[in-house]
């Protein structure tokens, strides 16, 4: 991902160093800016051949490697697997796995598994809403009242729990401004009561 912003930026540059504007009307590749329209070649800002050519610095050296292959400066990744259900009748739920893997200072720890249930997200999801009024917490995947514990809705629910996890704990605010967030991803005796 940071090498298309890299790219991106660097095209941007080279066409901003561009003087001359283009002229709507006037034939392709013609351009206003001095005292009779010159005819230059269009660049296309997603050109690659000669964007890190323009910036000496960047063309001086090769990367490495280790900077190629090297752990990047902060990372974080959050998985949601391994749905497990539990119960019988009308006391059965299914939990899953939280694997978060990280090296971002706010979290207390770089690797975690812990196992939460639904309601246990939907509790948290409530306590960052009333810790946190600067930032928009997104939206859970929906109950399900019927076929709660097939195959498919546990797994539908399962990659919506892991995309809401993705949001939340990537937004720098609250990876410095919550105090429920780490714990909830990474402490095993987490217990809502203890937020509300």
């Amino acid at each position: 991902m940071s090498h298309v912003i890299i790219h991106i930026f660097l095209s941007l540059l080279s066409f901003s160093s561009h003087k001359y504007l283009a002229v709507p009307g006037n034939p392709p590749n013609t351009y206003k800016g001095s005292k009779s329209a010159e005819t230059m070649t269009t660049v296309s800002p997603f050109a690659r051949s000669s964007a890190f050519e323009e910036i000496p610095s960047l063309s001086g050296r090769e990367q490495t490697i280790e900077e190629m292959y090297s752990v990047p400066e902060s990372f974080l990744e959050i998985e949601v697997r391994n749905p497990q259900t539990h119960g019988f009748g009308r006391k059965m739920y299914t939990d899953y796995e939280i694997v978060c893997k990280t090296n971002i200072p706010a979290f207390k720890l770089r690797h975690s598994i812990v196992r939460r249930r639904y309601s246990d997200f939907e509790a948290f999801r409530d306590i960052l809403e009333h810790e946190s009024t600067r930032v928009n917490i997104p939206p859970l995947p929906g109950k399900v009242f019927t076929n709660r514990f097939s195959d498919e809705v546990i797994e539908g629910r399962r990659e919506g729990l892991e995309r809401f996890l993705s949001v939340v704990a990537g937004h720098p605010l609250l990876q410095t401004g919550s105090k429920v967030l780490c714990a909830f991803l990474q402490d095993p005796a987490w217990d809502r009561a203890q937020w509300v």
